[in-house]
């Protein structure tokens, strides 16, 4: 059921030891590479946020992984990292960001980890956030819920299951 272990057993005199061991062979001499093999791979760096002048209105949805400062026009959703709305950019539609920046006007609803009404801003809409700032004279018209991800749709009323029909 249990066998010796060797753990246990003293360790052989040094003149023992000498005769056991055995002559280690040379270390192979592997050749250095070319420099121009290998490159370290650079961190990557954060791309400039994406600028939608003041000029430009745009009708329809945006959605990426990336930073939008908006100062122009809108009509339709904002999905994004980080979403700065600039002082003459209105949106009409939801939006939908990490960290939601609102100088500007926004009529719909905002969705955010991080969410902060500058002075000047102008917001007619609900308001989903886990944390919030609103500075003193920002003009808010709606509601204020905090959720822990309030960057998931969350359904109002879980759908009942159809009835089976027996057969």
């Amino acid at each position: 059921m249990f066998s010796k272990s060797k753990i246990n057993e003293p360790a052989p005199k040094s003149a023992d030891a000498a005769k056991s061991a055995v002559p280690e062979a040379p270390a192979a001499k592997i050749p250095p590479k070319p420099a121009g093999d290998f490159k370290a791979a650079a961190p990557k760096a954060k791309p400039p946020a994406s600028i939608l002048s003041s000029d430009l209105h745009v009708t329809g949805n945006m959605k990426t992984t990336g930073d939008i400062q908006v100062e122009g026009t809108v009509e339709g959703d904002i999905r994004a990292h980080l979403l700065t709305i600039g002082e003459s950019a209105t949106i009409k539609g939801e939006v939908i960001a990490d960290d939601v920046v609102i100088n500007g006007r926004i009529v719909g609803r905002v969705r955010g980890l991080k969410v902060r009404l500058t002075s000047t801003a102008r917001v007619e809409g609900d308001i989903i956030h886990k944390t919030i700032a609103i500075e003193s004279g920002a003009h808010f018209e709606g509601s204020v819920q905090r959720q822990d991800d309030p960057l998931t749709k969350k359904d109002a009323a879980p759908k009942a299951a159809a009835p089976k029909a027996n057969v």
